[in-house]
């Protein structure tokens, strides 16, 4: 089956379209663009027009993207989701109206659907290990703690999940919170990560993670490999299944939180659109090393949009889909 997967985020709006096969998922397309559909959401609890105005520009282009992939191959499903800024907001209905308009029908997550599937995504490429994970978004961040099984389908695995929760904070939210300044003072960094470790802290509460890998997904765990390794173009395959030691994160940290957003705009494997954000993602990145005791992490491509692709396969082989996370 080919199934095509929209994910609208606070940030970013992605497109994946792949096929599915015996042997595994084969990429057609796929796509991002940085919209910051979540731009003021924090503090104004609304989706602002010009915030629905472009995220509606991009995603009907990628409606046509899809039109045109079954030109050869038909889209057997369609699956668009949006997460926290969505979430918050008082106008959603309409940004779901707008949609459908435009022939994409929304459906807003809760976040504890967000943390499965993007542990789904992500879990089916480390199996039969102790995972941590962290989905670090614009407005919310998702930790998750489980196992990928190799037992069973081949292609989707069981998941254990043992805990999982999503956190209202991300570094869009975090930054018109507490980085007012440009570059972000020191105080304002304290702050930032001082909130960040209160608001992660009680699922780290007693211990209870033993992991085997911490597996970090978004744009920046993946930001940070790019950077350290000053990526130009951004190759995902070079970024996806890196280790990231603490020293090096430090390293990146330092650097980017020190710059201006003109000059952190300019260095090489940054997104300039994401450059701005930058700076609160490494804050919570950190927090979660700090608060899971690991000395590195391990960046993945693999996220949400692998996990609804997943879902849809295993959906249709007649296996019911976890509704309850």
């Amino acid at each position: 089956m080919r199934v095509a997967a929209i994910d609208i985020g606070t940030v970013t709006s992605r497109l994946f379209v792949a096929d599915v096969t015996e042997s595994g998922l084969r990429t057609v397309v796929r796509r991002s663009v940085i919209t910051n559909l979540g731009e003021g959401v924090d503090a104004a609890g609304m989706l602002s027009p010009e915030a629905i105005e472009r995220t509606v520009e991009t995603v009907a282009g990628y409606k046509r993207t899809i039109d045109e992939c079954s030109a050869d191959v038909a889209v057997d499903r369609v699956v668009a989701l949006a997460t926290s800024a969505s979430r918050d907001a008082g106008n959603s209905d309409e940004f779901v109206r707008r949609l459908r308009d435009v022939g994409v029908e929304l459906t807003v997550i809760p976040g504890e659907r967000e943390a499965y599937l993007s542990f789904l995504g992500a879990s089916s490429d480390f199996r039969d290990e102790n995972l941590l994970f962290a989905d670090i978004g614009g407005g919310s961040t998702e930790l998750a703690f489980g196992r990928a099984s190799t037992g069973g389908d081949p292609l989707v695995p069981e998941v254990d999940l043992r805990a999982s929760h999503s956190f209202n904070i991300g570094c869009r939210r975090m930054t018109e919170r507490f980085l007012k300044s440009d570059p972000p003072s020191i105080a304002e960094l304290s702050d930032a990560r001082n909130w960040a470790i209160e608001v992660l802290q009680p699922f780290f509460e007693g211990g209870r993670f033993a992991c085997d890998r911490l597996v970090a997904v978004a744009g920046t765990p993946t930001s940070v490999v790019a950077v350290r390794d000053a990526l130009v173009p951004y190759d995902s395959e070079k970024v996806h299944g890196a280790q990231v030691t603490r020293a090096e994160f430090d390293r990146v940290a330092r650097r980017m939180c020190a710059l201006p957003l003109a000059d952190r705009m300019r260095v090489p494997g940054i997104q300039p659109k994401r450059a701005g954000v930058f700076p609160a993602g490494v804050v919570i990145m950190g927090a979660v090393m700090e608060l899971a005791g690991v000395d590195s992490f391990t960046a993945s491509e693999s996220d949400i949009l692998k996990g609804i692709v997943l879902d849809a396969a295993r959906s249709a082989s007649g296996e019911e889909s976890d509704s309850s996370l």
